[in-house]
């Protein structure tokens, strides 16, 4: 029990300063950290990327709303961008949560590497999508949200390494893109963390304390230790060299996806 409690505080306390660090959602930690976790204190295999996901995306719930409320404090949030994308958000993470109870984990797990190498890659060589449109109607926002939501939902993110690129590409400056992805991650994890409930529902094996799909002794020591360290991290970002730093998150999130990938293989 303690072993299990102290695992997950350490987790937590990884991924929110990560968040605070470098902006970037825990999820990409988060997930691969409970893989090892549930492996270790022996959970029932058949569903270890499931609950992985789940919880992930029902952490964000949490630490979104501290952050959403900080850059919405600087101004930073466009709201009419996040209430025309959110129907799609809703969408998309919903039924991708829903998809997912079909999906077998290792078929989740390959998803969740390639796009770690791909996030790992545009951090490395600091790409960078030019400015080059506006905006598209609500149409068209509904179809990006819808599209950022499944792959949300099949990472365990709240959607930044991929609402800011687009953001970016839409002609929003990108402290606002930034900000505006931290409003649009609640939503995600919200619909997400409520998916994978109700996609988990019925599953067999599932261990003590799972609701659906989302562990909750995994979700409750990430909270209480993330919260904490990520306005530590914040505050670090003042003082270390965050270009750097984001270098270095690169290079763990390699790490990270060989790891999977070498146990797939």
């Amino acid at each position: 029990m303690l072993t299990a409690i102290l695992a997950y505080l350490s987790v937590g306390l990884i991924a929110g300063f990560l968040a605070g660090l470098l902006g970037v959602g825990g999820g990409l930690v988060i997930v691969p950290a409970l893989l090892y976790v549930f492996a270790l204190l022996g959970l029932p295999p058949e569903h270890h990327q499931h609950l992985a996901l789940g919880t992930s995306m029902a952490t964000i719930v949490f630490t979104g709303i501290a952050s959403l409320k900080a850059h919405h404090a600087r101004g930073a949030v466009r709201w009419p961008v996040v209430k025309s994308i959110t129907p799609g958000i809703l969408l998309g993470t919903f039924a991708g949560a829903q998809l997912a109870a079909f999906i077998p984990g290792l078929g989740l797990q390959w998803f969740f590497v390639v796009f770690a190498y791909l996030v790992a890659a545009q951090m490395l060589l600091d790409i960078k999508p030019k400015p080059s449109r506006a905006l598209p109607g609500k149409g068209g926002m509904t179809a990006v949200g819808t599209s950022i939501g499944l792959v949300s939902s099949w990472v365990g993110i709240g959607g930044g390494s991929l609402s800011v690129p687009f953001m970016t590409l839409c002609n929003v400056p990108v402290k606002e893109a930034i900000g505006t992805s931290a409003a649009i991650g609640f939503p995600i994890a919200l619909a997400g963390a409520l998916g994978y409930v109700v996609s988990g529902w019925a599953a067999n094996a599932l261990p003590q304390g799972a609701l659906g799909f989302v562990y909750l002794p995994a979700l409750a020591g990430i909270v209480l230790a993330s919260f904490p360290m990520a306005k530590v991290g914040a505050a670090a970002a003042h003082r270390l060299p965050v270009p750097v730093l984001k270098k270095c998150f690169a290079a763990l999130l390699i790490v990270l996806a060989s790891k999977m990938l070498w146990s797939l293989l």
